[in-house]
């Protein structure tokens, strides 16, 4: 069986990142795959499978890449096509209808898309409950990442729920343990040291990273700390103006992007998880599959899913920077293992590669 995924670039990201990790599992189930990306270049590439194949659309716009997609899908003819984000699955069915094959279109939705229209402008997004609807209605099945961003999708575009099914986002491979255990010779991480905060991703408003500097500030005052974020982004003037109003210059660090974020995880107190929406939360599972005490927002949808809201880390409301304060003292101070084996299961690579297959030959 050959399986084709489609996402707009190998540059490192969120969707990317899961999209590997599937190709890896599809591959590993004994399916072949081929990656057809809008951009190939990007470090994404290096993690794939050695016999996966990459196909470069060389184009940033992926509509503008239909004719390419129909002409990938009638020379190699996947039995099925698993599309990255709604726009790529708008691309895919149109592709799919010039190229008059019978390939399965599979569209994967990983935010919620009432935050999207919400935090952009432009026409493309008010009119995007109409396209999407169009779009995710022609192909063969709809998957979001969480029930939570189901719900909203059938909010929002009038699809009926029960035609969107949930498989969540391929997280924990045979690798994470491993780049998890290489050194890290930040002076922050040698012993003697008092603890680190971490929290890890895109340096923008979603999120919200200036909620995390005040909550560690009140943290800060009551007790010996640090907090490192790592990422890059738009908000970091904003973050690093925080920082200086505050007097944290010395105890909060923003190293930027971080290749192996997992080894400063497996040496961090606590995992921190500031943001006001998500559609799932790939670092909270990766926090929790890496033995880290976690404080996340209850934001829409994601968090509270990962953490079987509450038992498996602590949830504070969004924007609420004491709540998260509290949260975060009462995991440095009483930091509990919890055995969450069995629960994380379902968001392993080979779980979450059986779950498409099954999906496929339905």
């Amino acid at each position: 069986m050959r399986i084709a995924l489609l996402v707009p670039t190998l540059v490192i990201g969120g969707v990317e990142r899961v999209f590997v990790n599937l190709a890896n599992g599809l591959r590993q189930c004994g399916a072949e795959v081929d990656l057809v990306a809008g951009r190939a270049g990007g470090d994404m590439g290096r993690l794939l499978e050695k016999d996966i194949q990459i196909f470069d659309l060389e184009s940033d716009r992926m509509m503008r890449s239909v004719p390419k997609i129909a002409k990938y899908l009638r020379a190699r003819q996947p039995e099925a096509l698993i599309a990255g984000m709604t726009h790529c699955s708008a691309a895919a069915v149109i592709a799919r209808a010039i190229a008059g094959g019978k390939t399965k279109v599979i569209a994967t939705e990983h935010n919620t898309m009432s935050q999207v229209i919400a935090n952009a402008s432009g026409l493309k997004y008010r009119l995007m409950p109409l396209w999407s609807r169009w779009a995710l209605s022609a192909t063969d099945a709809i998957v979001a990442v969480s029930g939570g961003v189901a719900d909203d999708l059938s909010a929002r575009t009038g699809i009926p729920r029960q035609k969107i099914q949930v498989i969540y986002n391929p997280v924990i491979t045979e690798a994470l343990q491993s780049a998890a255990a290489a050194t890290v010779e930040h002076p922050w991480f040698q012993p003697g040291q008092p603890p680190v905060l971490l929290g890890v991703g895109r340096l923008d408003k979603q999120k919200d990273f200036p909620m995390l500097v005040q909550a560690f500030r009140i943290v800060r005052n009551q007790r010996p700390a640090r907090l490192m974020i790592l990422g890059e982004g738009p908000d970091r003037a904003r973050i690093e103006q925080t920082i200086q109003e505050a007097g944290l210059a010395a105890d909060v660090s923003l190293p930027g992007f971080e290749q192996n974020p997992y080894r400063f995880m497996k040496r961090a107190a606590v995992f921190a998880f500031s943001s006001q929406w998500e559609g799932f939360g790939v670092a909270l599972v990766e926090a929790l599959a890496l033995g880290m005490p976690v404080v996340s927002t209850d934001c829409t949808y994601g968090p509270a899913e990962v953490l079987c809201n509450g038992r498996y880390g602590a949830l504070v409301p969004v924007g609420d920077h004491k709540a998260m304060a509290q949260a975060l003292l009462a995991a440095l101070d009483n930091p509990k293992p919890i055995d969450s084996y069995k629960h994380l299961q379902q968001f392993t690579v080979r779980s979450v590669a059986a779950s498409y297959l099954s999906l496929i030959n339905h």
